[in-house]
């Protein structure tokens, strides 16, 4: 596969991951997932961690997921390679993995000593693929072990942290985060 296959493949995949936390804060609020609860002297996810948030960026993701398998042979025609589709199973493990990432960075963050919103570089731009690619092995193993082969997952690696950096400016600038991290 070449390298403009390998990258579009990376980022056609993670599309159903790249979501979901921009959906979550669009539609966040609510009642936080810890309840209140702290471990020590801090809380154990924080208020940005709500249950209509979770929800919401797991059926953005899922919706999307479904909606690119519909698309995916009009775009394998448009960029000229071949895109995959995503079973029910894998766009949900991307969809909600990305979710649980991003809670999981959340509690490591909070154990840290770091406050909602303080970065941690590196954990900030690939807490949710970590969580997206677990999930996705666990539910749908033969879609993930046929979709993210090294290349592509080596994409994903190199790519995410620079996509997140640029959406999390744009989402900053536009007044929807209150950081740009």
């Amino acid at each position: 596969m070449d390298v403009f296959g390998v990258v579009v493949t990376a980022v056609w995949v993670m599309l159903p991951a790249y979501v979901p936390n921009n959906a979550a804060v669009l539609a966040g609020g609510g009642r936080p997932i810890d309840g209140g609860r702290t471990m020590g002297d801090s809380r154990l996810l924080g208020d940005g961690k709500t249950w209509r948030g979770t929800l919401a960026g797991t059926l953005a993701g899922l919706t999307l997921a479904i909606l690119l398998s519909v698309l995916a042979p009009a775009a394998s025609d448009f960029v000229g390679h071949p895109l995959p589709t995503f079973p029910l199973r894998a766009g949900l493990g991307l969809a909600f993995g990305a979710m649980l990432g991003d809670v999981g960075a959340s509690f490591l963050k909070r154990r840290s000593g770091r406050e909602r919103g303080a970065a941690f570089p590196g954990l900030d731009q690939l807490d949710f693929v970590v969580g997206a690619l677990a999930c996705a092995l666990v539910l749908a193993p033969s879609w993930f072990g046929a979709t993210f082969t090294v290349p592509v997952l080596v994409a994903i690696l190199l790519l995410t942290p620079l996509l997140h950096v640029l959406t999390n400016g744009i989402a900053y600038a536009l007044g929807l985060k209150n950081e740009p991290w």
